[in-house]
């Protein structure tokens, strides 16, 4: 994690702008916790932490984020939640469960812990579809908001930007998209006000995971 991350927090929060942290919630954010409750107490309505949980059973998710991530990662859930961040978790579900069936074991986990989540909640869990890119998926048109009752601005890039400073790069670059941090169609320019422009859909991942997979990156 960026050895600059709160006085970058701190930079967009004071400019008014809402904030989603995304983290594993392990020891690179760890180390900031002091600073993290000061930013709280200032900005806490502005300002979610979504922590990376691929599972809500250990080995699920330690066959994809490697040995001893599970007890660091809870932990660090457990602080934030403990000390009133507005928080969230990014999850997923097997291939053998559906939608209901992991909510429940996600539910049956935080009542265990006592973390402050409402599992039912899609804003607060977040369970991400599968994504292949080399699978064929349908074609977003016009079309697809008023059939699937989505609402355009509800996209993450429709109202959301991220800074990234690729490595090797003189200056950072702002994205439409936390997913596609490399893709050419999706580097927007240098500045905020480059940046504040439509965004073509035009990538699979744009209908696999946010119009038809209706998962979302935002708060």
């Amino acid at each position: 994690m960026n050895r600059e991350m709160v006085p970058m927090l701190e930079s967009c929060l004071a400019r008014g702008f809402d904030v989603l942290v995304l983290t594993n919630a392990m020891r690179p954010m760890q180390r900031f916790e002091e600073a993290l409750l000061d930013l709280n107490a200032r900005y806490g309505d502005r300002m979610t932490f979504r922590v990376s949980l691929d599972h809500h059973t250990q080995a699920a998710h330690e066959a994809e984020r490697g040995p001893n991530s599970w007890d660091k990662g809870m932990a660090g859930l457990q602080w934030l939640s403990d000390n009133g961040f507005s928080i969230a978790v990014a999850g997923r579900h097997l291939a053998h469960e559906d939608d209901a069936m992991a909510r429940r074991g996600y539910a049956a986990l935080f009542a265990k812990t006592g973390i402050r989540m409402d599992a039912a909640d899609p804003a607060r869990l977040v369970l991400f579809p599968e994504m292949d890119a080399s699978a064929d998926v349908p074609e977003i048109t016009a079309a697809c908001w008023g059939i699937l009752d989505v609402d355009p601005k509800s996209v993450m890039c429709a109202s959301s930007r991220m800074v990234v400073k690729h490595k090797g790069a003189e200056r950072p670059m702002v994205t439409a998209c936390t997913l596609l941090p490399y893709g050419d169609d999706f580097q927007l320019g240098e500045t905020l006000a480059e940046a504040s422009r439509d965004v073509s859909l035009n990538h699979p991942h744009c209908a696999r995971f946010c119009v038809l997979g209706g998962a979302s990156c935002t708060a």
